[in-house]
């Protein structure tokens, strides 16, 4: 019985910690959204979201730079996405293990850690003034795709992999070739995960302003852009521009953009979350 009682008071300690831990993790993330909300909730409207920034940006809308960030999202998850997704397949399924594959990994995982401005350095040497993009959405998206495609490769590795080797075995066992067991089973099972790393990602890159800031993103255009070699606006980067180099500029702004940046990424998460739940609903394991 004194066993038993020292058990139930040592699991309480540790649930009283572990709690304590997560509320003092969760609660500073929390106040930060909440403040945000509270102070740009007055700036949204209708208004704000379709028209162009006004009086040096000081009145109008931001409707240039959330087209913007919905191109250069997009362009780059085109770019990155199947790229990442056919190296995972390559080292979890197809790859030995041996000194090569190490290496792959270890760069994988050294490059997911570098700064973003060392990626926006090396896409206006690569992209903007070697091939000649210039200061476009192209250069921009090219830069995103390669400061993602470590994130993205390696939680879609590690998906493949938790897939039960069973499933392989069996499929194989009744006629199906590798890649034939690879798209029909492999990887529907791995979705879930994939999604996950693919969100993260997404919301790395489109929160990002050193590396646009090099290659494709300007503080102010005329017209939206005509083509993927024309410069764009970004929330990142008009956030940034607003918030230390427009004087006089209204909060309310400031905080508007930045909850419109917020929400953009909310919505990210939402449908990852949709589409995740849905497969994993669909699991035979």
């Amino acid at each position: 019985m004194r066993r038993k009682s020292n058990r139930n008071r040592a699991q309480n300690i540790g649930f009283f910690f572990l709690s304590g831990i997560a509320t003092v993790t969760i609660l500073p993330i929390v106040l930060i959204i909440g403040f945000i909300i509270v102070k740009g909730i007055s700036a949204i409207s209708w208004e704000f979201l379709t028209t162009f920034p006004t009086n040096g940006m000081r009145s109008g809308g931001i409707m240039p730079a959330i087209w913007g960030t919905i191109l250069l999202t997009f362009v780059m998850t085109i770019l990155c996405v199947p790229l990442g997704i056919a190296a995972a397949i390559y080292l979890a399924e197809y790859a030995t293990e041996n000194r090569f594959t190490r290496i792959i990994r270890l760069a994988l995982i050294t490059l997911a850690g570098i700064p973003s401005v060392v990626y926006g350095l090396f896409g206006l040497g690569m992209f903007v003034i070697f091939f000649q993009m210039g200061t476009s959405i192209l250069a921009a998206s090219f830069t995103l795709a390669i400061m993602t495609l470590p994130v993205v490769i390696s939680t879609a590795e590690e998906s493949l992999r938790t897939v039960p080797q069973a499933f392989r075995t069996v499929s194989i066992s009744v006629g199906a070739t590798s890649w034939q067991t690879i798209r029909r089973i492999v990887l529907p099972e791995a979705v879930p995960g994939i999604l996950t790393g693919v969100i993260l990602g997404l919301e790395r890159a489109a929160g990002e302003t050193a590396p646009i800031l090099f290659t494709g993103a300007v503080f102010s255009l005329p017209s939206l852009p005509s083509s993927l070699l024309s410069p764009t606006m970004a929330l990142p980067y008009h956030l940034y521009v607003i918030s230390t180099q427009v004087p006089e500029m209204p909060l309310e702004i400031q905080y508007g953009t930045a909850l419109v940046l917020l929400m953009f990424v909310l919505v990210l998460n939402m449908i990852a979350t949709i589409i995740r739940a849905r497969a994993r609903a669909k699991r035979q394991w």
